[in-house]
């Protein structure tokens, strides 16, 4: 069967969709799909949970220990950083522990900082002032921590001594 968008392809993916009482039946191609947003389990394998998945499904070499990901692999699931790199995904939870090192200087590299200081709620009474020095504390401590690796210790004292002038103690 064809796909009814661009009639040139084998239709995989068959939508039914019912709107004001009136049923929609689709048939279309891999790409047609993809271009409407539609995933289907041709395009779920693959994804890092995708191609788990899969592997769940086959059967395992019985020599090969329970557990084992190849080196530079998450040790959970399997994913490798190639696969994030592919699909902009990680494939569970501990792929952030797994990749921790590539993925804050990425995020480094992205974004400025390894930590996130985005928009908060602020309540009717809050003044947003406060977290403006919230954020600014957070990135001399940032620039200390900086500082302090580098064996810089001069700048160190300098940044410890106008954190301490942001947040005087009680």
């Amino acid at each position: 069967m064809r796909c009814q968008q661009c009639h040139e392809r084998e239709a995989v993916v068959f939508l039914t969709q019912i709107a004001e009482d009136q049923e929609i039946h689709l048939q279309l191609c891999e790409r047609c799909a993809a271009e409407k947003g539609v995933e289907h389990a041709a395009s779920l394998d693959k994804t890092p949970v995708g191609t788990f998945l899969a592997l769940m499904g086959k059967s395992m070499d019985p020599a090969a220990p329970l557990g084992m990901a190849p080196p530079g692999a998450c040790p959970t699931c399997g994913a490798t950083m190639n696969d994030f790199r592919e699909s902009g995904r990680l494939g569970c939870g501990d792929c952030y522990r797994a990749f921790e090192a590539p993925l804050r200087d990425l995020l480094r590299r992205l974004h400025g900082s390894s930590r996130h200081i985005g928009k908060r709620y602020h309540s009717p009474g809050e003044d947003p002032a406060a977290s403006e020095a919230d954020r600014e504390a957070i990135r001399i401590r940032d620039q200390l921590e900086r500082a302090v690796r580098a064996e810089n210790f001069e700048l160190a004292a300098e940044l410890r001594d106008r954190l301490r002038q942001l947040a005087p103690e009680s």
